[in-house]
């Protein structure tokens, strides 16, 4: 079984086996919250360095699946419609985060590299003026205005639990850090978004926004063409991601009236010749293979022409409350464009 199929089980399964996997971890995740517990001491005593451009930072406290990319470009789009030049900065795990990014906003400069301190010099020499650090909070030497912190509801269980043992990077108090925080929603339920709410308030005085990734379109891989949810009702499809959350990608399908037969694969995963012969032997009798974007910009250059049709589910950022505590994180970073007010050192 591979690593990431072991991981997501002993993080969320239910069973027996995944039980006592969390209980044997649970030392080695104390000594893992002792190390971060010392590199946030680390980074209060150092200063991060300033930019020579104000930045914005997206994070999150888990790993994977909360919707960074999504957001990021959210960010991006105000950016741009309120007459700045934004950049994406991130580290960079795998090309396909890149082109990503690239195709949701394709007039977003991207820079990519573990330095991001030299990443945003890069993008202001670039001719930006305002930059986006994709997955940041851990990353703390850049400077920033504002934190944006992600929770994803979907992937919410009321139980925080560091790495090894579940998927926290940091304890939830870390949150404290969090200039805004904001509830991602793809087909969770309205008491799983309140639980994820009330634990945040009860650790963060910032404030706290729920947005849902909601499906807009589906778009066959390699054409313009595109295709309403509404015509997909009742078809049989085959699920594939390589995502963080893949059980949320196959919920919102079945909310959105479909029948999907879920196909996983780890989070960035390179997929090879034998993977796409596995898919499209998995798809036989279906409608059509549906995937995410970041799976589709992987999978385009490799699908037979003779399979059964390609296709990726785009999602838009639609924000359920707090657009005043949006924008005023949109508006901190667009007067620090300006001169009006310090980059402050975090």
């Amino acid at each position: 079984m591979p690593l990431a199929d072991i991981a997501e089980s002993v993080w969320y399964g239910d069973a027996m086996t995944s039980r006592v996997a969390r209980v044997a971890l649970a030392p080695a995740s104390a000594l893992y919250g002792a190390a971060v517990a010392q590199v946030n001491m680390l980074a209060v005593m150092r200063k991060a360095t300033p930019g020579p451009i104000p930045d914005l930072s997206i994070g999150n406290l888990t790993v994977g699946g909360t919707g960074k990319t999504p957001v990021s470009a959210w960010f991006a789009r105000r950016f741009r419609d309120a007459h700045a030049s934004p950049a994406i900065v991130l580290r960079g795990y795998g090309d396909d985060e890149v082109q990503v990014h690239r195709l949701l906003t394709p007039d977003v400069p991207v820079f990519a590299g573990a330095d991001r301190v030299r990443q945003v010099q890069a993008a202001a020499e670039a001719g930006a003026d305002v930059a986006i650090l994709d997955d940041a909070f851990q990353h703390r030497r850049a400077a920033r205005i504002a934190d944006v912190v992600l929770v994803s509801a979907d992937r919410w269980t009321g139980s925080v639990r560091l790495l090894p043992a579940g998927p926290f990077r940091e304890p939830l108090r870390a949150l404290r850090r969090a200039t805004l925080v904001i509830i991602t929603v793809k087909a969770a339920d309205a008491a799983r978004v309140q639980s994820a709410e009330r634990a945040i308030r009860s650790v963060t005085s910032a404030p706290v926004v729920t947005v849902d990734l909601t499906p807009t379109t589906f778009v066959p891989v390699g054409t313009p063409d595109r295709s309403h949810p509404v015509d997909w009702t009742g078809r049989r499809v085959l699920a594939v991601s390589g995502i963080g959350d893949p059980g949320a990608f196959t919920a919102q399908l079945s909310r959105m009236g479909l029948l999907p037969t879920p196909l996983v694969f780890a989070d960035h995963h390179p997929y090879a010749a034998a993977d796409v012969r596995r898919i499209t032997e998995a798809a036989a009798g279906q409608t059509a293979v549906i995937c995410t974007l970041k799976d589709a910009v992987k999978l385009e250059s490799q699908w037979p022409s003779s399979a059964v049709p390609l296709w990726y589910l785009s999602q838009t950022v639609v924000p359920r409350d707090g657009a005043d505590a949006l924008d005023e994180v949109v508006q901190s970073v667009l007067l620090a464009r300006r001169g009006a007010v310090p980059i402050p050192n975090l």
